[in-house]
């Protein structure tokens, strides 16, 4: 099976759409992943830990990764693809690897966003999905919900409508935090979307849980919950809320 990576620069987020979709008909079968990153994700990683960015500083930034074995076949794919990018405009710059060595860093960037940020002060992350059209929506929204000196960055895997969000600040304060939730989760409801894509809901989030589900969903849950674990003992306090929402 052969893999090759395509990272390339993206004037704004509806040029990240198109190209996705694009993706999905050019590519077929041999698509294994499409990531998106904004530029202040990107930053915050390289300079976070010390990385060098194989392209240069662009608004946002796609990961495309392709499978695929019959080598011929999907070179000319992923050359097709790049190429009618680069003309229409929706790729600016971009580089493509089969070597392992720099395909691995390539997702090392991608992969340490997560962890950027955390030097400057304290990071809220959320883990949410949201319809394709929403997408960056609430990163936009956050923006202009809080000034200086707090950052929020996107970040996410387009495929399946999941995006982090990273609101970095200077320092955890309660006011903050009262300030982004319930309002991302009552934000992430109206559209649609889940409060927690691929995380889980945990310990955090069962308060939050009915901006996702329904009373009678809820009912239902604590009901199989009851038959199957009556004394309460399995994976105890997380999901579901101690009373009714």
């Amino acid at each position: 099976m052969k893999v090759k990576i395509l990272w390339s620069g993206v004037e704004n987020f509806e040029n990240i759409l198109k190209l996705y979709q694009n993706a999905k008909s050019s590519l077929g079968e041999i698509l294994s992943a499409f990531e998106m990153a904004d530029n202040g994700s990107i930053s915050a990683t390289l300079d976070s830990f010390k990385l060098a960015n194989p392209i240069a500083e662009y608004p946002f930034y796609v990961l495309v990764e392709t499978h695929g074995s019959d080598e011929a076949h999907d070179n000319e794919k992923l050359s097709r693809f790049l190429s009618q990018g680069m003309e229409s405009g929706l790729i600016l710059d971009g580089t493509v690897t089969s070597e392992p060595t720099k395909m691995k860093n390539i997702w090392h960037i991608r992969e340490s966003i997560a962890g950027a940020g955390l030097a400057g002060g304290y990071v809220f992350k959320y883990d949410v999905s949201l319809p394709l059209r929403r997408y960056y929506a609430l990163v936009r929204a956050l923006r202009e919900r809080f000034a200086l000196p707090a950052r929020v960055y996107g970040y996410g895997h387009v495929g399946d409508g999941n995006i982090h969000i990273n609101v970095i600040v200077p320092e955890y304060s309660k006011e903050i935090s009262a300030k982004l939730e319930p309002y991302i989760f009552e934000e992430v409801s109206k559209v649609g979307g889940s409060i927690s894509a691929e995380h889980g809901i945990g310990f955090r989030k069962p308060q939050f849980i009915h901006y996702s589900k329904d009373k009678s969903a809820l009912h239902l849950m604590r009901d199989l919950k009851k038959s199957m674990d009556p004394n309460g003992i399995l994976n105890p306090y997380k999901v579901l809320p101690d009373v009714d929402t």
